[in-house]
């Protein structure tokens, strides 16, 4: 869900040499002090857990999040909330057994799974306390490991044989590396001013019920050691500036729009005149929304604007290719078998790129240096002129991909599976975005349809891939405007969402657009909440379906607002 998103084996005696001979070197002189505890403790750790329990752990990674988030928000020219929260999080991921087996294998059956559990460490880097939680935490999650081990064995007696009988984890290079560590400077008086300027904006508009400006300053480090030898430390800070508000229409649907700017610096963000012209977009897409006419169902030809296309892509295509579902016999495994095959129209090409910063100028939300399991992020072509070429992968092998492609992604304090980073959607059938619309009304009119669909813009969506479930998606357009092949003007309407299954919704793809546009968002999955983005010309299909919304039951308030 998205929102505004060859392996071989060794002894165990070998792997203690490995260890040792990695963490045993003199410390780098930019080594940060937290990594160089984490070092000292993993080896400490593993050492005593290889010579005295049964079953031996052959793997510790231990990660650590040290995140600060400052946010400020103002409604109606006056400050509503000014917060800081500093946490670091450490996550112990330990594995027992081997390679090919260990503890992290798919107990299939209803309700066997876990979640990984973070613990807050000290702020400060003072060895003994860090030590202590180190301990606790190694401890428990190796207790949690050998029980796991033992139903797996358990269960693999008693069910049939797996499909996909590849290793459970591979093997890759340790890397060391240690960026400039990240650090928010954010100066809360000037921006509390600013941003009680900018929210003065609504007050002109009495129509809207609720409206917020928000700044969000992110810095966010990451501490990875593990015991094949990799030391990582890297950073980013993040800030994006959120504008949104909400009215209600006479019938009770509520509608809203939201709008945002994203920046590696606060000197990256445009000026107010630029913030206020997008706001004003805002309050008159509301305005109009109030008493646009509701959605009806509908199939028929439609143009995705870029950011729509975007998030199009992220739910349709992005989940169904990240690697573990390939493997678990509780997804639907849709591309699994489809490797080497076409799955979307020749002209088209998807490419995942974490190692990507910006787009046409705009701060990417989706970009990281190393993946959750200390691997490099890489940039990857899953689709190539319509053909799959791969899947998103982490360091859990798969029968068709052996390696990791630095796909791994966690929010602290859950297991990592593979997710998206920066979605590229690539076109070599581009036209301008006049010629697109040309080609929309010749399709309304070759289909006999009384009108198309133009979606400008959209809120996110979701996507269902598990066999319990249907294998459908949904994406949730806020500004959506019938064509109509007469000449007559777009009409704007209210309340449509996009519905369909994703082989379907492929095929009938017919031409992009040859200008790109950026969806910044969080995505949530098994993982938890991850950063993303979507980069997507906007497409133009033959068949798409919009169901209604549900509605509220509420009328607009009764008083007018004491503005007034």
């Amino acid at each position: 869900m998205i929102q505004s998103l060859g392996w071989t084996r060794r002894g165990p005696s070998f792997a203690v040499v490995l260890l040792l001979a990695a963490l045993g070197t003199p410390a780098q002189a930019q080594e940060p002090p937290l990594v160089r505890i984490l070092k000292q403790e993993l080896q400490r750790n593993f050492s005593i857990l290889k010579q005295k329990a049964d079953p031996a752990p052959y793997f510790i990674n231990y990660s650590v999040t040290d995140q600060n988030v400052v946010s400020l928000s103002a409604t109606l020219g006056l400050l509503t909330g000014n917060n800081e929260n500093r946490s670091r999080l450490l996550d112990v991921t330990l594995r027992v057994g081997d390679y090919q087996l260990d503890n992290y294998h798919r107990i299939r059956g209803p309700g066997l799974g876990g979640g990984s559990g973070a613990l807050s460490l000290s702020l400060d880097d003072d060895p003994d306390s860090i030590q202590a939680s180190l301990w606790n935490l190694t401890d428990r999650k190796y207790r949690e490991a050998a029980e796991r081990l033992i139903r797996i064995k358990t269960d693999r007696t008693v069910k049939v044989e797996e499909e996909d009988a590849s290793a459970d984890f591979s093997r890759t290079e340790p890397l060391a590396g240690f960026g400039r560590p990240a650090s928010l400077t954010l100066p809360v008086p000037a921006w509390s001013e600013r941003l009680k300027k900018l929210s003065a904006f609504f007050r002109q508009h009495p129509q809207i019920l609720t409206s917020r400006v928000v700044l969000v300053g992110e810095s966010r480090n990451q501490y990875q050691v593990n015991t094949e030898g990799t030391a990582e430390q890297s950073g980013r800070n993040y800030y994006r500036l959120i504008m949104t508000a909400e009215t209600r229409a006479d019938d009770g649907m509520d509608l809203e729009r939201f709008e945002s700017f994203e920046a590696a610096d606060l000197a990256g963000f445009p000026a107010d005149d630029r913030i206020q012209a997008a706001m004003a977009t805002m309050a008159s897409d509301l305005e109009q929304m109030r008493t646009a006419p509701v959605a009806e169902p509908f199939v028929g030809p439609a143009i995705l604007s870029g950011r729509a296309s975007g998030v199009f892509f992220h739910e349709i295509l992005g989940h169904r290719v990240e690697g573990h579902r390939q493997k678990d016999e509780a997804e639907g495994q849709t591309f699994a078998k489809k490797l080497g095959e076409a799955i979307l129209p020749p002209f088209l090409s998807v490419i995942f790129d974490p190692t990507l910063k910006k787009f046409n100028g705009i701060e990417l939300n989706g970009w990281y240096d190393y993946d959750d399991e200390g691997v490099k992020g890489q940039r990857t072509t899953v689709v190539e002129n319509g053909v799959l070429k791969t899947f998103l992968m982490t360091r859990s092998p798969i029968a068709s991909v052996a390696q990791s492609n630095g796909h791994a992604r966690r929010q602290p304090g859950r297991e990592v599976v593979a997710r998206q980073s920066n979605l590229l959607v690539e076109s070599t059938k581009k036209v301008s975005d006049e010629e697109l619309r040309k080609l929309l009304i010749a399709e309304i009119r070759r289909q006999n349809k009384p009108y198309g669909l133009y979606f400008r813009d959209i809120r996110g969506g979701f996507t269902t891939t598990g066999r319990a479930g249907l294998q459908a998606f949904k994406v949730l357009p806020v500004v959506v405007y019938r064509v109509y092949p007469d000449g007559r003007p777009d009409e704007l309407i209210r309340g449509a969402d996009i519905v369909g299954t994703p082989l379907a919704a492929f095929a009938k793809i017919l031409a992009t657009s040859d200008r790109a546009e950026v969806f910044n968002g969080q995505c949530g999955a098994e993982s938890g909440s991850v950063p993303v983005s979507a980069i997507s010309p906007a497409i133009l299909v033959s068949e798409l379906e919009i169901e209604k919304q549900r509605t509220g039951q509420d009328r607009p308030p009764l008083l007018p607002p004491p503005t007034e």
